[in-house]
């Protein structure tokens, strides 16, 4: 409909000369090694590079100091409150879900399963289904899948990331439904970025000191170590695993594809997407090519409207920068790319195999 207010009948946006401004200054490091030592030099120096930009060096150290809350005894397995300290004054709830069938001394393969967006923070992937306001939550996206890790046998750990669940911020706090499944990712960015920090990196640090607790657990066996989510669980995990060579095994599900038709043409995705001059040094596929020689599953909904217009074209082409660092290594089976007709949710039918098969479990 043509504006009866603007005088001359438009709008003079922006967007084309930051997708010009994007292609003649995106991917600066990029990958391009083309033999073992380029590819470990290439990863030792994005990854510096990654943890400048999101502010991880600027992250304090601190003793973890980790407390049990509350221990349940739920089907087949125990579910732990744990509250630990991340940096100095900030700290991290989390459930940790413990199979019952654990004989005395035994070590399990373990898995840390981010949330995403719309989960109550660790709430959903636990399954709270006794909480009313995430039974739809929890259906339409697939949301329970630290429930499902769980009844395979793995030992799970469930972070609330800076932002959500027991940690939002007060603009969003409250037990009404749509502040549960609210999130302060928005306001903690606007506060982060200009004391040289990002959510990004706060959410990487965070998992960081998560792994420090696992191997402080009997029960983990930190050697086979994974990490799964969905969306924003996937954004985590994919940082995760790129930044911390501990992770064994990665599942990243909803969140693998190309900047600029996702992040950039959707520009009203959510803040916590947002690196500063995270674009000009590298592409998703990048980001995945840092996991290689380690396995790496990515999940993609066919439908996902969050892959950008052109659909699984988008997240095919982050899947082949990836895929080159695999080849180049020789183990094009450490990666894999399950497809399946649907749009945003986990969907885990390759998922729970490929963690048996690279960390083992009991079933």
């Amino acid at each position: 409909m043509a504006s009866k207010i603007l005088p001359d009948g438009q709008y003079y946006t922006t967007m084309e000369y930051l997708l010009t401004r994007y292609d003649a200054l995106s991917r600066q490091m990029g990958y391009r090694a083309s033999n073992r030592d380029e590819h470990r030099r290439w990863q030792r120096d994005l990854r510096a590079r990654l943890r400048q930009i999101t502010g991880i060096d600027t992250m304090l150290e601190c003793p973890l100091e980790p407390r049990v809350t509350e221990r349940v005894t739920l089907d087949g397995y125990v579910r732990e409150r744990v509250v630990i300290h991340t940096e100095p004054g900030v700290e991290m709830p989390l459930y940790v879900l413990v199979p019952e069938d654990m004989a005395a001394g035994e070590r399990r393969p373990t898995v840390i399963a981010p949330h995403g967006h719309t989960s109550g923070g660790k709430f959903a992937p636990a399954g709270r289904r006794d909480i009313p306001g995430l039974v739809e939550t929890i259906e339409h996206y697939n949301y329970e899948y630290g429930l499902q890790f769980v009844r395979q046998g793995f030992v799970v750990f469930l972070p609330d990331a800076r932002g959500f669940g027991e940690r939002r911020e007060w603009p969003r706090q409250g037990d009404a439904d749509e502040m549960l499944l609210a999130s302060s990712c928005e306001v903690l960015n606007h506060m982060a970025i200009p004391l040289g920090q990002t959510v990004t990196g706060m959410w990487c640090w965070d998992l960081m000191r998560l792994i420090d607790y696992v191997e402080t657990r009997p029960e983990c066996d930190a050697g086979r170590l994974g990490c799964a989510g969905l969306s924003g669980g996937g954004l985590q995990t994919l940082w995760l695993s790129a930044l911390d060579e501990r992770i064994q095994c990665a599942v990243v599900s909803g969140y693998f594809y190309g900047y600029k038709d996702a992040l950039l043409r959707l520009c009203a995705n959510c803040s916590c997407n947002y690196v500063p001059h995270l674009w000009e040094l590298a592409d998703m596929g990048d980001i995945g090519a840092l996991i290689a020689p380690r396995p790496l599953l990515v999940e993609t909904g066919s439908l996902d409207p969050l892959n950008g217009e052109r659909g699984v074209v988008n997240v095919a082409e982050q899947l082949a920068i990836t895929r080159g660092a695999y080849q180049m290594l020789g183990v094009s089976d450490r990666l894999a790319h399950a497809i399946f007709v649907g749009e945003h949710m986990w969907h885990g039918e390759q998922a729970l195999p490929w963690l048996v098969r690279w960390l083992g479990a009991e079933g």
